[in-house]
């Protein structure tokens, strides 16, 4: 039996079996840094507000094409689906309840010369095939942008449908 964020799941649960095989650790969202909800359902979609990347539980800050490269930028949207994961598991109790993940924004901290934000978002992407299999496919943008709260070198946000 595995245990996260105190929900028991059935070892056959694929999705708990990749994300421990990942060694990763699921975390309960924090507070929101200002005056919004982490997340809003409304019939069987479900809205996750951006969240930034984190190293160390501090913002990953750094802007692309200047002081952080593609590399790294890759690593902190990967850093950003694990916490995601950890939000979809609060928002739905069991993570097998997602039909699909629908729309993800990634937006990049760049300079106007950078032109790889599809390869910093393949991190977050990645990740979630990975770990949703199928469902984890999904419609994105990405594009680059002066700048991110707190200096983050990358936020994502998503669309989510549910069973």
């Amino acid at each position: 039996m595995i245990i996260l964020l105190g929900v028991q799941m059935n070892n056959s649960g694929a999705i708990y079996e990749r994300i421990s095989a990942a060694g990763i650790a699921l975390v309960s969202p924090g507070k929101p840094a200002a005056s919004y909800v982490s997340f809003v359902q409304t019939g069987k979609l479900l809205f996750l507000s951006g969240h930034v990347s984190k190293r160390d539980a501090k913002p990953w800050v750094g802007q692309l094409g200047k002081d952080t490269d593609t590399e790294t930028g890759v690593r902190a949207a990967r850093a950003i689906a694990i916490d995601v994961l950890g939000t979809l598991q609060a928002a739905t109790g069991d993570l097998a309840r997602i039909a699909r993940i629908v729309k993800v924004l990634c937006l990049v901290n760049s300079t106007g010369e950078y032109t790889d934000h599809h390869i910093v978002a393949n991190g977050f992407s990645d990740l979630l095939e990975e770990i949703l299999g199928e469902s984890g496919k999904h419609a994105r943008s990405a594009f680059g942008v002066a700048q991110i709260p707190t200096g983050a070198c990358v936020e994502v946000e998503l669309i989510v449908e549910l069973h």
